[in-house]
């Protein structure tokens, strides 16, 4: 663990001693990280995409609201050295899937509307198997901000208890009462998807009725909350919330470093701050005696580690022990 400690230290030295200014999402920086031979490895997942679109992705208020904050567990609940919701809850598929926001800064909605699907499964013990839609909560959550153009994810946990939530899956999905209407955009140079743009048109109406040929009604199909609370910035107290009642959502300040993520245990090594973002947090570990949080992110399956990335854990690393927010299903 010393050993961690000292490498982390060391290589954060280095960095801040000869931090040069490099262009974000460039060869250089992947180049300059991987040298760094620091807790993670970088590489391309945004080739060719305009920096704004990137931008626009960060779009979590932070320092926001506050839910009441609750704290449950005195220090008795023994808790493992790694843990893993997916492999926790294996008959809750929503904790294995990874969505794609598209040209929209909706993180704040997708981190919320994925725990809360996971967490309806997990405290139904899989007899609610649902994808709770994202869409409902962007579109429709007039207190949670401004849209596609950022939000608070208190206020999004906070919709869901006092208003409810339908479902709703993937885009072009046709699953659930709404399902995403952003489509995913191409992150690689050749694929198929339409090319990524900061233009991201604008946040799509609220519409209080399913798509058609879909059943139950729109106001039938609504889940909601029984409560919704901060947890405290305490590492224990987050991995017991997460131990005992499944994924939260967690936000921090990104750095253009992050974009360039593959994997390993990500922390800040270079670059600016591009804005607030939110992801779902669904397990911890340690690699190579490096403390992580495991999370899930909303840039589709190509970026990082098949969606998913490791992040630093106990230091409170770019904030993201101080905004987690959770709730349970009624």
């Amino acid at each position: 663990m010393w050993r961690a400690a000292l490498l982390l230290l060391a290589a954060s030295l280095s960095v801040s001693l000869a931090r040069p200014h490099l262009k974000p999402l460039s060869g250089d920086m992947v180049n300059y990280i991987n040298k760094l031979n620091t807790t993670w490895k970088a590489g391309h997942n945004f080739n060719n995409v305009d920096y704004s679109y990137v931008q626009k992705l960060c779009g979590t208020m932070l320092k926001g609201p506050k839910l009441p904050v609750l704290v449950q567990y005195s220090g008795d609940m023994k808790l493992p050295k790694n843990f893993d919701s997916r492999e926790q809850w294996p008959n809750c598929p929503t904790l294995k899937e990874i969505r794609d926001q598209g040209s929209c800064g909706s993180c704040w909605a997708f981190g919320a509307a994925e725990a809360i699907s996971d967490r309806l499964c997990i405290h139904s013990n899989g007899k609610v198997s649902v994808e709770i839609s994202s869409e409902d909560l962007l579109t429709c959550c007039d207190s949670c901000g401004m849209g596609c153009n950022g939000g608070y994810p208190s206020a999004a946990w906070d919709f869901w208890t006092d208003v409810g939530l339908v479902s709703g899956g993937l885009y072009d999905s046709h699953v659930g009462c709404r399902p995403y209407t952003i489509p995913p955009c191409e992150h690689h140079v050749n694929g198929t998807r339409p090319p990524c743009t900061g233009e991201g048109g604008d946040t799509p109406q609220c519409i209080l009725q399913c798509e058609s040929g879909y059943t139950p009604s729109y106001k039938a199909d609504k889940h909601y909350g029984k409560s919704s609370y901060s947890v405290p910035s305490d590492e224990e107290q987050i991995q017991s919330e997460i131990y005992k009642n499944g994924p939260v959502e967690g936000a921090f300040t990104v750095y253009e470093d992050f974009l360039l993520y593959k994997t390993g245990v990500y922390q800040h090594m270079t670059g600016s701050a591009v804005g607030g973002h939110a992801i779902k947090v669904l397990g911890w570990g340690e690699e190579g005696g490096v403390p992580y949080w495991l999370c899930a992110n909303s840039w589709n399956t190509d970026w990082g580690d098949n969606g998913f990335f490791k992040f630093l854990r106990g230091s409170d690393h770019c904030g993201i022990e101080s905004e987690i927010v959770a709730g349970i299903p009624k």
